[in-house]
């Protein structure tokens, strides 16, 4: 087999599982769907695998596919392509979407809807896959468009429950919303470049108006704030708990919301070109990187909490990205997707645990019962707060160095708080859920099934090691986009202070709720402020009220009352004046002679006065 055959492989084989598991979508639950599915993603990530090594090896590759649109001179193909980026990106999405594979066949295994759980999901695996393999902008927006769907089908997966059908719903609105933006940005690229091609559109910049690469990079970073829920339109992101926990950790560590950035990450010729963007786009970062771990501080939902936590690290992924230190962007991608799926997956035992109870100050004491979870979690919240060996240490601490070696010391301030705040709820939830003392009723919470942790293993060991691949993967990546080493100075004493105060905020979370929530300050202004996220759900609710009011108006007095009276009246109208025709029309012969002896006068009247 060719290698360039080997992309359609990778590419199609999530689809013929989700195609397979489709067809016993409303049968009872089949074991061997979710088997047949997991083999199918496994196998496309040994062939993600086999393309990483070649691309490691100077190896690049084409595949056209077929034509997908053609309407004159203007065509563009549905072909696929290789490179030190999409390689990085496919070896991701594939193994983490196995591992959850794998999970997902013990965790839905007593739900109705197995079959068609996996549909969806590797439906999701395969508008991913096409979005990070397609050559082409069109291509990317196709993957893109399905990775919304997707998303929009496994939040809402449990369609009974009201709020997990608003859950969805929220989210495919807010990010069709952000996908205009997207789409008119696609428009404006080939209207300037007459081309959707990714080589032929970066080729052409330089001899490009400036004002239009403004534009954009404007339109498509809209998009990617929709996918990657960045303010204002984050508000989906918490929401999306509403769906199966192993959903979570997809769509918050290999597809989705990583979407966002790897769109700036592949475009970064154009990023590079508009400094201004870039640097809105690392502010923008910054501060969604504080707002997000800020409501993580107070928030008492399990999964929620690790869903803020998603959203401040996509916010320290921008700040790289838009500083234009793109490979240090891809790798806090890389080591983000293994602690944070760990995380999630972790979280998913814990509710089983605590039968769907997801407040975590109704949990405690169950380091005993699930020793194994515990020490996952506690591997992936060490990761995420960026403690040395574990792989978050070197990919986040990286981000930090690049904004203060560049002079950014606002932005650097505002990571550091957000490494601070992200240490303290992290070790928060492991002490009110495993250490602090019991809260709950359970009698005999119990450890998830052996292959689930075996599955988790493999995110456990990454999460530890992955950072150790730090100087082969800048090297492999710096072929393709610009070094990190031209952002970099020495900065021993910059590290050494932000793991000061991460180890410190840690102590103290560990101090404060070893003993579980003693806190009398819930009832104050700032905990309800962050608790209720400061308030822009209810902004957005408000908002929205307004708009259905003004529709009610329009629909109640002007639809109602004046247009509908209006198009009444014109129909009573006609009415009338057929009935007084009618009685003309009595068929009396004499009658008839008399209207037509007018209507000759008349005429001859109208030809004497205009003939003339």
């Amino acid at each position: 087999m060719q290698y360039s055959s080997l992309l359609s492989v990778v590419l199609f084989l999530p689809l013929i599982g989700a195609i397979y598991a489709g067809l016993f979508g409303a049968k009872a639950k089949a074991l061997h769907v979710g088997v047949f599915n997991s083999l199918c993603v496994l196998v496309s990530f040994i062939g993600a695998v086999v393309l990483f090594i070649q691309a490691w090896h100077h190896q690049s590759y084409e595949k056209y596919l077929f034509d997908w649109i053609v309407v004159g001179n203007f065509k563009v193909g549905f072909s696929l392509m290789l490179d030190n980026i999409n390689a990085v990106m496919i070896v991701v999405v594939t193994l983490v979407s196995f591992l959850v594979h794998v999970y997902s066949i013990g965790y839905m295994e007593h739900d109705a809807g197995f079959n068609r759980y996996f549909s969806y999901l590797s439906g999701f695996v395969f508008s991913m896959l096409v979005l990070v393999l397609s050559d082409n902008f069109l291509g990317l927006f196709i993957g893109w468009e399905g990775v919304g769907l997707c998303s929009y089908l496994l939040i809402g997966f449990w369609y009974h429950k009201t709020s997990a059908n608003n859950a969805s719903i929220e989210a495919f609105v807010m990010n069709r919303i952000t996908d205009l933006g997207m789409l008119m940005g696609i428009i404006l690229i080939f209207w300037n470049f007459g081309t959707l091609q990714y080589k032929e559109v970066f080729s052409m910049l330089n001899n490009t108006d400036y004002s239009m690469l403004f534009y954009i990079s404007v339109f498509l970073f809209i998009g990617a704030m929709g996918k990657s829920a960045q303010f204002p339109m984050h508000t989906w992101l918490a929401n999306a708990m509403e769906g199966p926990t192993p959903v979570s950790a997809l769509i918050h560590a290999a597809t989705m919301v990583t979407a966002g950035v790897y769109l700036v990450i592949r475009a970064n010729p154009l990023y590079s070109a508009v400094f201004e963007v870039g640097y809105f786009i690392a502010c923008l970062g910054a501060f969604v990187a504080l707002f997000g771990a800020s409501m993580a501080l107070v928030n008492k939902d399990l999964k929620r909490i690790v869903a803020y936590s998603t959203l401040s690290q996509l916010g320290y992924m921008f700040v790289a990205a838009g500083l234009g230190a793109y490979a240090i962007a891809l790798f806090h991608l890389f080591t983000h997707a293994f602690f944070k799926s760990l995380l999630f997956l972790g979280s998913g035992n814990v509710m089983h645990a605590m039968e769907d109870n997801l407040d975590i100050t109704k949990m405690g004491a169950l380091y005993k019962p699930m020793r194994i979870t515990a020490v996952f979690m506690i591997i992936g919240s060490v990761a995420l707060c960026g403690i040395y060996p574990f792989a978050g240490y070197f990919s986040k601490d990286k981000i930090l160095e690049v904004a203060f070696g560049m002079h950014h010391h606002i932005l650097w301030f505002a990571l550091l708080i957000g490494a601070i705040f992200t240490a303290f709820y992290s070790f928060r939830l492991i002490m009110l859920v495993f250490f602090a003392p019991k809260q709950h009723e359970i009698n005999h919470p119990h450890e998830a099934q052996n292959f689930m942790l075996l599955s988790m293993l493999p995110l456990g060991v990454l999460a530890v090691i992955a950072g150790f691949f730090e100087e082969p993967f800048f090297h492999f990546i710096s072929q393709v986009i610009p070094s990190v080493g031209e952002y970099l100075v020495p900065l021993a004493l910059l590290i050494s202070i932000t793991t000061i105060v991460v180890l410190l905020s840690i102590a103290y979370a560990i101090f404060k709720y070893k003993n579980g929530i003693t806190s009398k300050k819930e009832g104050g202004f700032l905990y309800k402020l962050l608790l209720n996220q400061y308030y822009i759900p209810q902004l957005y609710q408000g908002i929205a009220k307004v708009f259905s009011a003004i529709a009610s108006f329009l629909h109640q007095v002007v639809e109602l009352k004046i247009i509908d009276a209006i198009v009444d009246a014109i129909g009573r109208s006609v009415f009338v004046i057929g009935r007084v025709f009618r009685i003309s029309q009595d068929g009396n012969l004499t009658s008839m002679l008399r209207f037509m002896v007018a209507g000759v006068l008349i005429l001859l009247a109208f030809v004497a006065f205009f003939g003339r």
